[in-house]
């Protein structure tokens, strides 16, 4: 593992696994260095991860990923490719877009400007890494991942899930209270909540991004399990009979699910 230093003195740190080609990693770490030498913010971490697939069968076999530390708030972008040089020049293309986005997000905040571009066309989105498939009879839950949920307000929420190329992001609504979940519409690519509890009429959202307003189920995570598997969508948001809580679960890459609760 290497690094090349920057004015910011940023240390590129490159993990492969599989057979990466030789000279990917490099190659990862310039173009990395290129887009982050031109930020004002302080880098404090930037992790690279090549990823190349043995089966032949494998469509996009080769993924790139990237975590940036951009001054404390972690910006990821994450994309798939046939070779892998091809997936790192795309990986550069994602982790600027998905930069430029949470700036100008952070920046102005939701209710100002002009309308915000829809997540399916911003660079590389199309490139993201497909889903293994797993017959539905074999999937399980092979990782659960508990976080305190800090209180955010929607729009906060919303630069997170940007900042991180997620397809949602469950946190706890900092005026109402309740579990609640940021994701983008499948119809329209752009920002859509979903909360345990009413928001009040009182309180108003971003006109950039709208509200469910249907009840969130109460289920098992076997039950939501089964509604996954019958649905066919990315991630479930269900009220956990067991907890309470507002939970996720959803599909991994590698065609198995992880499951998602806040720490009591």
């Amino acid at each position: 593992m290497s690094g090349l230093k920057t004015s910011q003195a940023v240390d590129v740190q490159v993990r492969t696994r599989g057979p990466v080609p030789h000279g990917a990693a490099p190659y990862a770490q310039e173009k990395v260095l290129t887009v982050v030498d031109h930020l004002s913010e302080p880098v404090l971490a930037a992790r690279v991860k090549l990823t190349q697939a043995l089966a032949a069968s494998v469509v996009n076999p080769a993924t790139a990923q990237a975590v940036v530390d951009v001054n404390g708030r972690p910006v990821r972008a994450h994309v798939s490719a046939t070779t892998m040089f091809e997936a790192v020049d795309l990986l550069q293309e994602r982790l600027r877009a998905r930069l430029a986005r949470v700036r100008r997000h952070a920046g102005r905040g939701l209710r100002d400007g002009g309308p915000v571009t829809p997540w399916s066309d911003t660079p590389g989105a199309a490139q993201r890494p497909n889903r293994h498939h797993v017959p539905a009879e074999e999937r399980g839950v092979v990782r659960h991942k508990t976080f305190l949920l800090a209180p955010q307000t929607p729009e906060d929420a919303v630069i997170d899930l940007e900042a991180m190329d997620h397809d949602f992001w469950l946190f706890t609504d900092l005026v109402s209270g309740h579990d609640s979940v940021v994701y983008r519409d499948t119809r329209t690519g752009r920002p859509r909540m979903a909360s345990l509890g009413p928001l009040g009429p009182e309180r108003e959202v971003a006109g950039e991004f709208s509200v469910s307003t249907v009840p969130v189920p109460a289920s098992t995570v076997a039950e939501a399990a089964r509604r996954l598997r019958l649905t066919g969508l990315p991630f479930v948001f269900f009220r956990d009979t067991a907890t309470g809580r507002g939970s996720v679960l959803y599909h991994r890459y590698d065609g198995h699910y992880g499951l998602i609760t806040p720490a009591r």
